[in-house]
């Protein structure tokens, strides 16, 4: 499907890059198999704007009884991903995208949003951003969230369509359509061809 932008993008935009880490990679405890396929869109966006990029990190807790409530038992499940028994190395960025910090900035997040217990409200307000194009991983899960926390708080939202990926095609797919449909008139859809066009101020 061909998406149009409804505006020009202005010189406030922010490019949002969700959790794009090794911990998500064939290496990781979560393998997400289209991680390579977004990669190149994701770091041909992050390079061409690499100022205006936020990445986040997505940071496990150390054991699952540092955790409150049903994230201690999701923990309990997935204690091979907790900081205890994780490779450090699977936190960082894909090389890719970590040469580009600095001047791109990274925030790190330990809920699914990433506006949940972060300075990245405060980040955007002193950037006085007005939109944000996100990528990243993945698509129904932390992405999904991140994108309703920028609704909440008025932010234009664009996600790029190749640009974000998941675990589950079905489950991609399924979001791609309601970001489009449930929420057309919170959030735009279009491709990285598309926001490369338009994104030249």
């Amino acid at each position: 499907m061909a998406d149009e932008l409804r505006a020009p993008l202005t010189a406030r935009l922010v490019h949002l890059c969700v959790d794009m880490q090794r911990l998500f990679s064939a290496q990781g405890p979560w393998p997400t198999p289209w991680l390579d396929r977004v990669l190149p869109v994701v770091a041909g966006l992050a390079d061409r704007f690499a100022e205006r990029t936020v990445f986040t990190r997505f940071i496990p807790p150390p054991r699952p009884e540092e955790m409150p409530g049903c994230w201690r038992r999701y923990y309990e499940r997935w204690r091979q991903a907790t900081r205890e028994h994780l490779d450090p190395a699977l936190i960082e960025l894909l090389p890719e995208l970590a040469k580009l910090v600095p001047p791109a900035q990274v925030i790190d997040k330990s809920r699914y949003s990433a506006f949940a217990l972060t300075n990245l409200s405060q980040h955007l307000a002193a950037r006085s951003a007005d939109a944000l194009i996100v990528t990243g991983a993945e698509t129904d899960v932390c992405v999904l969230a991140t994108v309703l926390g920028a609704i909440d708080r008025g932010f234009r939202v664009i996600v790029v369509t190749d640009g974000v990926c998941s675990v589950s095609d079905a489950g991609h797919d399924c979001l791609l359509n309601l970001y489009r449909q449930r929420y057309s008139q919170q959030i735009e859809t279009a491709d990285s061809q598309t926001i490369l066009a338009h994104w030249t101020a």
